[in-house]
């Protein structure tokens, strides 16, 4: 069954269940929306159901910045309340404030 509603939102800090990297959603697709490229590389084993969203984010680990796309199923609420220091987040949002990123823009 196809879960349409994602759980997190835009602005909203999250962090991987399994890699050391945390980010800010950006975008979100109700479903996989990549590469079948990109999803078979992915070991069969650790391999995300398409049927959930997918979660486009600023992310950052210790060394380094860069997009993400990530399933839901593997991302986790970031509760440290520490901003993401990405330097493409003041091009999408505001200051960090209360725990999330404000959109520079409204949405339709």
């Amino acid at each position: 069954m196809l879960k349409t509603q994602a759980k997190y939102n835009l602005g909203q800090v999250v962090r991987h269940k399994r890699h050391p990297f945390r980010g800010v959603v950006f975008d979100v697709d109700p479903r996989f929306n990549n590469t079948e490229e990109w999803y078979q590389a992915i070991p069969e084993e650790l391999r995300p159901r398409k049927d959930q969203p997918y979660y486009h984010l600023l992310a950052e680990n210790e060394t380094s910045y860069y997009i993400a796309y990530v399933s839901e199923q593997n991302l986790l609420p970031d509760t440290s309340g520490e901003p993401v220091d990405h330097p493409d987040i003041p091009d999408l949002f505001g200051p960090f404030e209360d725990g999330h990123y404000p959109l520079h823009f409204q949405l339709n």
